[in-house]
């Protein structure tokens, strides 16, 4: 198992397509994996080969966002999940990024799915911060952030 770079933006996107219509009770919203595809396009990516990917969001020179990540229901817990992680990591540790911050499905819908998924970022270091309401239509969005230990 080996993490690359994705340079090409269309391998992003067909990447993302792929693995996101491929799950659909994470992923279940067409028009936002239609736009999860679009945007991928265009931001750094990470992936084990077809398996799984992430993608990251640049907000400033001190913060950035865990995009979107998904890998194959039946490659879960084999630490993909961790190597996707630990390279974007890496990435944005190299111009100084400090912080990385995700939004997932929040805790008062529940989920078993996103239940696994908050536990996972936990356990990798993430700080649930706050539930938003409004952001995403019928949906409660947990905001969670992660210190990134580069220095």
């Amino acid at each position: 198992m080996t993490v690359v770079q994705v340079d090409d933006p269309r391998r992003r996107s067909e990447l993302c397509d792929s693995l996101l219509g491929g799950l659909p009770e994470w992923f279940g919203i067409e028009e936002a994996n239609a736009a999860y595809v679009r945007d991928v396009a265009e931001l750094p990516t990470f992936a084990v080969d077809d398996e799984a990917f992430l993608s990251l969001k640049l907000h400033s020179p001190r913060a950035a966002e865990l995009f979107v990540m998904a890998l194959w229901r039946d490659r879960h817990r084999e630490g993909l999940g961790t190597q996707l992680l630990e390279s974007a990591e890496a990435y944005l540790c190299e111009p100084g990024v400090e912080y990385l911050h995700a939004k997932r499905l929040g805790p008062s819908y529940p989920s078993e799915g996103y239940s696994a998924t908050g536990q996972f970022y936990e356990a990798k270091g993430f700080v649930a911060l706050e539930e938003i309401h409004g952001l995403w239509p019928d949906n409660p969005c947990l905001f969670m952030v992660k210190h990134l230990p580069c220095r």
